[in-house]
């Protein structure tokens, strides 16, 4: 059976991508296509608010995306610099949250020590700060995306606990999206399960897909690797047959794999 994952593929460098070997742990054959492109914003403000930890409490990530923002900065020789021999201590002497394997993972590439990655989504990444920060304490410093959702920042705000949201990229539709759709739908035919990794994918594929189907709609389970992505389905009019038990390649397989 065939699974569509509406998802950018892992780094060519590191292996397989885990999605589709779980799935295929399952004899399920997976694919991916690529459904957003990113364009970084904002990267000065944000090495000029890294180069002072003492005037914050601590860092926020909930994207992979926000750390590919601070890689690009630490590119540069003098900022390279100036981050291993002093901002990088300084900062770990604070707490860095994250929600995610992923994003935990892409915070040690850049030497901190992530907190809370158990957490796998925003919600319960709230529930994880708010029970080991003060309130009206130093403001965490939350690099995000454009179009970020207001549950974290609602959250702290609802306990007295300072957030500085600073944007640092902005989500658009891959440029190739309609046309890998339609080549897959062409080439493989109507997929057995269909799994959206964000509200954007949603937003982006979603009446692609309905039309290339046709009268298979019905047919199609489909799948979100989280709560968020979930409600955006519902809100979209979509059917949610499974949702992931965290946002990992093997709880994923496992859902997708029951629900089919």
């Amino acid at each position: 059976m065939k699974v569509l994952l509406l998802k950018d593929p892992k780094d060519k460098d590191s292996g397989p991508d885990p999605y589709i070997k779980e799935l295929g742990s399952y004899s399920l054959e997976a694919a991916l296509i690529p459904v957003l492109s990113f364009e970084f914003i904002s990267l000065d403000s944000l090495f000029e608010k890294l180069s002072h930890p003492e005037c914050y409490g601590g860092l926020v990530f909930t994207s992979p995306r926000a750390l590919e923002a601070i890689k690009i900065c630490l590119k540069e020789k003098s900022k390279k610099e100036a981050w291993s021999k002093s901002l990088k201590q300084m900062w770990n002497i604070k707490p860095t949250y994250v929600v995610g394997k992923a994003t935990a993972s892409l915070v040690e590439e850049i030497g901190l020590i992530p907190q809370g990655e158990e957490s796998g989504n925003a919600e319960k990444l709230a529930e994880y700060i708010c029970s080991r920060e003060k309130p009206n304490s130093s403001a965490l410093l939350f690099p995000c995306g454009a179009l970020k959702r207001e549950v974290l920042p609602t959250a702290l705000r609802e306990k007295g606990i300072p957030l500085e949201s600073l944007p640092v990229y902005q989500t658009a539709q891959h440029p190739g999206l309609q046309e890998a759709l339609s080549s897959y739908f062409s080439q493989q035919g109507v997929p057995a399960s269909v799994v959206f990794f964000s509200p954007s994918g949603v937003k982006f594929c979603l009446q692609h897909i309905q039309k290339l189907s046709g009268d298979l709609i019905n047919q199609v389970k489909f799948a979100a690797i989280g709560p968020s992505t979930a409600e955006a389905m519902q809100a979209a009019g979509v059917a949610v047959s499974c949702t992931a038990g965290s946002p990992t390649a093997q709880d994923l397989a496992a859902a997708v794999h029951r629900a089919l």
